[in-house]
C-alpha cells in the first residue's frame, strides 16, 4: 500500500498540542471581527506571509497577540471544536491538549471562561466525534513562580477537567529549576507534569525536568541526541518524547526535515510519538506532520504505525482504553495487510 494512503487511515494520538496554535487565520479574522478586536493585519494571507519565523521568539511573538482575539468562552469552544474536527479528517482518535491559561488572564479574561470553552467543546467531541481527550494547563516559563503558583491555585476547583500540567514557552534563559517548587505542589494535588525541554534548549534541561519536576512526559527532547548516556537512559526507560517534526524544521531546531532525528531515535528503540505543536502556525496538523517525516526520512508503515503505538502507550488515558486503542490499531494493521 502507498504510504500517504495508509498515513491518511492510520489510527492517530496526539499528545503535544497547544489550543490556542489551532487558531487558523479565518478565524483570528471571523473572531477579531465578533468581538471588535483590531488586527494588524489586512487580511488572512497578510496574517499567513507574516509566519516566516527564525526561531522560537519570533513565533511567540505573533502567537501571544494572535490569541487576542479570544475573549468569550464560546470563542474558545468554537477554535477547539474546530480542532476537533481536523481531528476527524485526518483520523485523530485521542488528543491530548495544552492551554495556556496565562497568555489569557495576563489580559483580564477569567480562568473558567477559559476552562470551560475548552472542555465544552471536548465533551461534544468525544459524544459526537468519538473523540477522546485529556486536558493539560501549562505554565510560561517566561512568567515568575508567582505567576505560576496563581494559575494553580485557579486550575484546583477545575481538577475533574485537568490531568496534568506543563511548562511551555522560552526554553532558552527559563531552566526547569524555576519551577521545581510549583510542580512539587502539583504533584501533591494529583497532577501529572510534563514540560517542554530539550527543543532550543541544552540537554541540562531534560535531565531536570526529569528529576526536578518528575515528568512522565518529555514535549520535544530532539536534543537528547547531544547525549549518548541519555539517549540509551530515554530507550531503557521508555520514557515518552512528544516531538513534532513540522515545528522543528519551522523553527529552525533542524534545517530541513532530512535532518531530522526522529526516525533514528525510533529505531534506537525510544518512545517517540509525532505530533503538531502549533499547526496553525507551522504548516500541518497530524497528517501533514506524518507525510512530512515519511516524504524526507526513510520510514516503513511499521514504524510510522509504532509512532502511534508508542503515543498510546504514552498517553493519560487508563489501561483498558489503551488497550481498546492497541485493539484498534492493530485490527487497522491486520486489515491494511489483508488489503495490500
Amino acid at each position: 500500500m502507498d504510504q500517504p494512503r495508509f498515513i491518511q487511515r492510520l489510527p492517530k494520538i496526539e499528545l503535544h498540542l497547544h489550543i490556542e496554535g489551532t487558531l487558523e487565520p479565518e478565524m483570528m479574522f471571523e473572531l477579531a471581527q465578533r468581538n471588535q478586536i483590531a488586527l494588524p493585519y489586512t487580511t488572512p494571507e497578510e496574517v499567513k506571509a507574516a509566519y516566516q519565523f527564525t526561531n522560537l521568539q519570533s513565533f511567540l511573538d505573533i502567537y501571544y497577540q494572535a490569541a487576542n482575539v479570544l475573549i468569550h468562552e464560546q470563542d474558545f469552544y468554537d477554535l477547539t471544536w474546530a480542532y476537533l474536527l481536523r481531528c476527524q479528517q485526518d483520523n485523530v482518535v485521542h488528543s491530548e491538549i495544552f492551554f495556556d491559561p496565562q497568555t489569557h488572564t495576563a489580559r483580564g479574561i477569567d480562568f473558567d471562561t477559559v476552562i470551560n470553552g475548552i472542555y465544552r467543546a471536548l465533551k461534544d467531541g468525544r459524544e459526537q466525534l468519538a473523540i477522546s481527550s485529556q486536558i493539560i494547563m501549562c505554565f510560561l516559563r517566561h512568567l515568575d513562580e508567582e505567576s505560576a503558583f496563581s494559575t494553580l491555585e485557579q486550575a484546583l476547583k477545575h481538577k475533574n477537567k485537568i490531568i496534568a500540567v506543563g511548562l511551555d514557552s522560552s526554553e532558552l534563559g527559563h531552566p526547569p529549576e524555576k519551577f521545581a517548587r510549583v510542580f512539587q505542589k502539583a504533584l501533591e494535588e494529583g497532577f501529572l507534569t510534563v514540560a517542554h525541554a530539550g527543543e532550543e534548549g541544552p540537554v541540562s534541561n531534560i535531565y531536570d525536568s526529569l528529576e526536578l519536576l518528575k515528568v512522565s512526559r518529555i514535549d520535544h527532547g530532539v536534543r537528547c541526541a547531544d547525549d549518548e548516556q541519555l539517549v540509551n537512559a530515554l530507550a531503557k526507560s521508555q520514557m515518552p518524547l512528544t516531538v513534532c517534526p513540522l515545528s522543528n524544521t519551522k523553527l529552525k531546531v533542524f534545517e530541513t526535515m532530512r535532518e531530522h532525528n526522529i526516525v533514528d531515535l525510533l529505531q534506537r528503540g525510544l518512545c517517540v510519538t509525532i505530533n503538531s505543536d502549533d499547526p496553525a502556525y507551522f504548516g500541518g496538523y497530524m497528517t501533514d506532520n506524518f507525510v512530512a517525516v515519511a516524504d524526507s526520512l526513510i520510514v516503513s508503515n511499521q514504524d510510522l504505525a509504532q509512532f502511534s503505538r508508542n503515543a498510546i502507550n504514552a498517553s493519560f488515558i487508563s489501561d483498558s482504553e489503551k488497550q481498546r486503542l492497541h485493539r484498534y490499531l492493530e485490527s487497522f494493521l491486520v486489515g491494511e495487510a489483508s488489503f495490500s
